[in-house]
This record gives structure tokens, C-alpha cells and sequence, in this order.
């Protein structure tokens, strides 16, 4: 097994600055400039920055108004999640050319196994400059590629591949950063232990008090001394990772765990009316999504931020899986209600987990149904209503404003509200959707 596991060839391709890449595509008149695509509300955080913008310290999390102060001449984008997610789509075409062995992390970076694909296309920096070349030439977009016999080495490596911006310039990349088999250590050493998966400030703060600066200091560090310092687990898998060791596979399947959005919104919500449209819409977005996935949902979830940024969750557990937006209201709406809502609500979030079907055992006594009930008719006419004409075609009552219905889009608000004119009202139409 330990031999199978060393013979890998593990690629880890990482888009550079995709969402601002996509982006340029149509805006070519922006490239060179400082570029930031998110949430250009007071309230958004940056989604992507163009190597210009990072040059001013700008990048991904950070807030959209700290964005704006450390670099006030850079362009602000909206985010397009379904623009992304198409392109990304396209990517992973591209990857399906060379393996079916495909775990993606996320729209901009996925682990490819390419160990079966060796004699076809040549060794594994062979296959990553092909895949370069193809999502250059095919899509006027650029990749960075780590190569190394796991999933740890191979992420590190596309690391080392990418270009780095720093006030005095754009450096470029590598491209292609390969780690051999025997050249872990050599690699991995004298490299920041801050870098390790798992070493976070707490962690660090941890290391640095018994003289642990690079990945080499921990690996030098006897074992006791590491499992006193951070406890058994943390310990092992850091010391295991710093020998650049990591069996995982790639995983080709990853099923969600939950479904769900979630939405910040420009003004806070404090009118009971208007947080009860908010989980009308939420819900009715989360059906339609449990249904597209073929199962209900038998536990619910409410996530809601107050405007000094105390979160809260709460959640039901259901006998049987539900998938239609009155029941799910029927399930999350008593869990806002029983809040204190008077500081104000910043954000809403509604989600499904614990999949499972809507049939519940019968007792001897109880006759089994002999049709769908009307809720659930509805949801099916609904569903085929919004494939033939649109998502924005039907939808709840309470969500129209003026003439527009008020679509919840997956993605469509991940990071955060976008700005909104000075009139604009909590519960207005500009309020879009945040997935989990």
C-alpha cells in the first residue's frame, strides 16, 4: 500500500486570480489596472484581486471598505458566481482530457490523480504544461500547477508556481512547480511552518515558544515534545506533514453536507414583516435546490447575524425529509420568532442537512397514501415552470417588487451586498442570495 501511495502522480491546478481573470475577458480595457471583484458594499468583502491590486496589500477576505482605502484608484467589480461557475465548468473539461480522477476544492483549483495517465501523455510536469497551454489557449486564462507524489506536497508546490506581488512589483510565476519522490524534505524545510495545513495563529503562537520558525524546525523536534506541546492528534499530523507525508486519495465524489443561502443585506432588517419575506425567499431558494438534488432535508438550520456580529444558529430535526418551501417556512419560522430581533438582523441564513426520503413508517392502523399531496404538486409544477422559462419566471408572492421578482441566485451575493443608493430600504429588490 505504502508503495502504491508513493507511485502517485498528484496534480494540484490552482486558476490565478480567477474571478478577476474571468472578469478581464470582457473587460480587456482593465487589464494592468488594479482590479477587485466582490461585494462593493460597505458591507462586502473582496472575492479576488488583480497581482496590481495585491500590490497594495489587497486580497481575498479582506473587506470591500478596507479594500478601498489601501488602494482608493482600483476597480470595483460585482461578483458573477454564475458567470465563474460556467467558466469553471469549462476548466474542468479540460482537466476530464487527461483523468476522471477530478476532486475540485472549489471553482478555481482542483486535485487531478494523473498516475494512469503517465504512458498516455508523458510525466506529470508533461500533463501540467499541457493543461496550462489548453486553459491559456482555449479560455485566455492562466493556471499554476504543483506536481508531487500527494494531495499536501502537490498544493505547497502550485504555491511556489504562482506569481507574487509586492510593492515594488509583479514577479512571475513558475507555472509548474514539481516535488519528486525523495524530495520532500528538501522542499518542504525551509519553508515557513505557518504554511502547514492545520497551523493556525493559536497553533503557531504554540510552536514559536519553543523556537519552531520552518516546516524543518518541527520536523527536527522529537515527537514527546510536539504531542506535549499541541496534544496527540495536532501533533502526529503535523509531524507527519512536515516529512511530507499524506495517504489521502483524490476524491472524485464529495456529496454535499448541507444545502442552504444565506444573505447579508445592505440596511438591517429589524420589521417582523420583512424578516418573514426574507425566509419565504430563503426557503423557497433552498426546496428548489433539496428537490434538483433528489432528496428532502430532515433537519433544518436558521443561522442569523445581529448587527454587532453576534451570530446565532438554530435547528429542528424532522421525522422525514421535507423539499418544499411551506413546510421548510413552517419548520425555520418559529426559530426566528422565538429571537429577540430589536438589535437588528444583519444577515439570514436557512439550511437543509441530514438528507434523507419523505416516507415515514406506517403504523398497523394507518392506510398509506394514495397520491401526492397538493404541496407537492405544486413544487413539481413550479420546478418545471422555472426550467422552461427561467428562475426569475415564478416565484413567492412576497418577493415581487415594483414589477421584478426577487430571484434568489446561488452565489449571487457571496460576498456580501454590492452598493446600494441611498434610498434603498432593507427588503428592497437589491437584496440577493449567499450559499453555505
Amino acid at each position: 500500500m505504502a508503495d502504491a501511495v508513493r507511485s502517485r502522480t498528484i496534480l494540484h491546478v490552482d486558476m490565478d486570480a480567477f474571478f478577476v481573470s474571468v472578469e478581464l475577458r470582457r473587460r480587456p480595457e482593465l487589464r494592468g489596472q488594479p482590479v477587485v471583484v466582490g461585494g462593493t458594499g460597505n458591507r462586502g468583502v473582496v472575492a479576488a484581486a488583480s497581482y496590481e491590486a495585491r500590490r497594495y496589500g489587497v486580497h481575498s477576505a479582506l473587506p470591500s471598505a478596507v479594500a478601498r482605502r489601501r488602494c482608493p484608484h482600483a476597480v470595483f467589480l460585482p461578483g458573477d458566481h454564475e458567470l465563474y461557475s460556467e467558466v469553471s465548468t469549462q476548466v474542468h473539461e479540460i482537466f476530464g482530457r487527461y483523468t476522471p480522477l477530478i476532486e475540485p476544492l472549489s471553482l478555481d483549483e482542483a486535485f487531478l490523480d494523473v498516475s494512469g495517465a503517465i504512458r498516455l501523455f508523458g510525466e506529470g510536469v508533461v500533463i501540467a504544461q499541457r493543461i496550462r497551454d489548453d486553459v491559456h489557449g482555449e479560455l485566455d486564462l492562466t493556471c499554476s500547477v504543483g506536481v508531487a507524489p500527494n494531495k499536501f506536497l502537490a498544493k505547497m508546490a502550485s504555491v511556489e508556481a504562482k506569481p507574487r506581488a509586492n510593492p515594488d512589483g509583479i514577479e512571475p510565476g513558475a507555472g509548474v512547480v514539481e516535488v519528486r519522490p525523495g524530495e520532500e524534505t528538501t522542499f518542504l524545510h525551509p519553508l515557513s511552518v505557518r504554511r502547514l495545513w492545520g497551523v493556525g495563529p493559536k497553533t503557531y503562537e504554540k510552536l514559536d515558544r519553543i523556537g519552531v520558525r520552518t516546516i524543518g524546525d518541527l520536523s527536527a523536534l522529537p515527537e514527546s515534545t510536539l504531542v506535549s506541546a499541541l496534544g496527540p492528534s495536532s501533533g502526529h499530523h503535523l509531524l507527519a506533514l512536515s516529512k511530507g507525508i499524506d495517504g489521502r486519495p483524490v476524491e472524485v465524489e464529495r456529496d454535499p453536507k448541507s444545502i442552504g443561502h444565506e444573505e447579508t443585506y445592505p440596511h438591517d432588517l429589524y420589521e417582523w414583516a420583512d424578516l418573514d419575506r426574507e425566509i419565504v425567499r430563503l426557503s423557497d431558494a433552498v426546496a428548489a435546490r433539496l428537490r434538483k438534488f433528489g432528496s428532502g432535508a430532515k433537519t433544518l438550520t436558521l443561522k442569523v447575524r445581529f448587527a454587532g456580529f453576534r451570530t446565532v444558529t438554530r435547528s429542528v430535526t424532522l421525522p422525514a425529509g421535507i423539499d418544499t418551501a411551506p413546510e421548510i417556512v413552517a419548520a425555520v419560522q418559529p426559530l426566528l420568532h422565538a429571537l429577540d430581533v430589536s438589535p437588528g438582523v444583519r444577515l439570514l441564513g436557512v439550511s437543509g442537512s441530514n438528507f434523507g426520503g419523505r416516507s415515514e413508517q406506517l403504523d398497523l392502523f394507518s392506510a398509506a397514501p394514495e397520491e401526492t399531496p397538493d404541496v407537492q404538486r405544486s413544487a413539481a409544477a413550479i420546478d418545471q415552470i422555472r426550467e422552461k422559462f427561467g428562475a426569475a419566471s415564478i416565484g413567492p408572492a412576497s418577493s415581487i417588487s415594483g414589477d421584478k421578482l426577487r430571484v434568489v441566485r446561488r452565489g449571487a451575493q457571496q460576498w456580501g451586498p454590492d452598493q446600494q443608493p441611498d434610498h434603498t430600504r432593507s427588503g428592497d429588490a437589491d437584496v440577493t442570495n449567499d450559499p453555505n
